[in-house]
């Protein structure tokens, strides 16, 4: 393999799993096109990174009917099938997220999981993003979905029962509340460097979240250890601050070692599209090295630091998408939040280098959307807001961008 040690693993002590530390997001999935152009995952490129995975210690796939427009279950079963069912552990979701979902709608879903998994049981199975009990009540509770899976947790074919979080404090309170009567065997929470004591609008800090499931003695599942990706890519001054102080790191390796140093978290998802994003954090946790109390320090200044960098909290999950109006939501803040790192946002005319940067954005703005998708499209149908987990007032965020990108073409800023 291309790890230098052994993959460090966590026991659960409910069946005694013997979990990788660094578990694999299935929501990236390498896409490819069919011969009508429509998007799909490229099968023989799954097969790959599930196999160099496998060989690796890597024994924990997390998935959903929801990611890559309802491909990725399959992709995910069709990889892990060619395997003995015993060396992996599957995660999947029950995603009645859109509108009123009924009983018979939601055993549906979860029916289809196993189909699409080719399994007869799921080891980590999640009520998908959970905010609050009210939002438990509406889509588990009062419908009976929850009595039912709980049926299925003794009969064993969940083996483990638990939900995914995003919200507030109150939120997260009132659903781990439920332990009592639930017996939650696992919460997966977004825990990342920045979000610590610096979680944006409508999260809550992962301090708090860790801590409170440390006290009821519950295992965390990590999610977001990268901020979709936007702890890989810094800006250029906090990439640099980060390769002085470990240059034999790579820049995501200090999201990776700072998710998996907390105790009590039992996997890190990592959405690993290429191998050589495979390969490095394999290389991160074959043995996991836990962040020193100095460490941790600097990376809670560095967090100040970063704080002061406008970009988009998006994390590409897409969730947003596809928008009425036929606009790129996703790849526009990508856009925009990969100028931002570069340097490449101009405050005004007077700037230093501003005529280089209007004309770096303007140009990379149409190559990565065509016109018909750029943010000039919205009309602030709000569609999209309810769907955001990490709270974004997208239609702001989407005008903002248009203002300055209006601004650099008329030679105004």
């Amino acid at each position: 393999g291309t790890s230098e040690g052994e993959m460090t693993h966590r026991i659960n002590p409910k069946q005694g799993d013997k979990v990788s530390i660094l578990g694999y997001g299935c929501m990236r999935w390498p896409m490819t096109k069919d011969e009508n152009e429509k998007d799909i995952v490229d099968q023989e490129a799954v097969n790959r990174l599930v196999d160099h995975a496998l060989e690796n210690g890597v024994n924990y796939f997390d998935t959903a009917p929801v990611y890559l427009q309802g491909q990725s279950e399959r992709a995910t079963g069709n990889a892990l099938k060619r395997h003995p069912r015993e060396n992996y552990f599957i995660a999947t979701k029950l995603s009645n997220m859109r509108g009123n979902f009924t009983y018979d709608e939601a055993i549906a879903m979860y029916r289809k999981s196993m189909a699409e998994l080719q399994t007869d049981y799921i080891d980590y199975y999640l009520l998908h993003n959970m905010a609050s009990e009210d939002v438990f009540n509406r889509r588990f509770k009062d419908n009976g979905v929850i009595d039912f899976l709980l049926k299925e947790r003794e009969a064993g074919r969940i083996r483990n029962l638990g939900f995914s979080f995003h919200g507030n404090k109150e939120g997260f309170d009132s659903l781990v509340a439920l332990h009592d009567k639930y017996h939650w065997d696992f919460v997966q929470i977004q825990l990342n460097w920045m979000d610590w004591t610096h979680a944006g609008r409508g999260n809550t800090n992962a301090e708090y979240l860790q801590a409170e499931l440390d006290k009821r003695g519950i295992q965390s599942i990590i999610m977001e250890p990268l901020l979709g990706g936007r702890l890989a890519k810094v800006p250029d001054h906090i990439a640099e601050r980060l390769m002085e102080r470990n240059p034999h790191g790579s820049v995501a390796s200090w999201a990776f070692r700072f998710a998996g140093t907390h105790e009590g978290v039992l996997t890190v998802l990592s959405g690993m599209t290429y191998m050589e994003h495979l390969q490095d954090n394999l290389k991160t946790y074959s043995p996991l090295v836990p962040l020193t109390e100095e460490e941790m320090a600097f990376l809670e200044e560095t967090a100040e630091l970063m704080k002061k960098y406008p970009t988009v909290p998006c994390n590409d999950c897409k969730y947003c998408m596809p928008c009425p109006y036929g606009i790129d939501i996703p790849t526009i803040f990508l856009h925009y939040n990969k100028c931002v790192n570069e340097g490449e946002i101009s405050q005004s005319i007077q700037d230093e280098g501003y005529r280089k940067a209007r004309r770096a954005y303007l140009v990379s703005y149409d190559r990565a959307v065509p016109k018909l998708r750029q943010a000039s499209r919205c009309i602030g149908c709000n569609q999209c807001m309810s769907h955001c987990p990490q709270k974004i007032n997208i239609p702001n965020e989407l005008h903002r961008i248009d203002r300055y990108v209006e601004k650099l073409k008329q030679d105004k800023l």
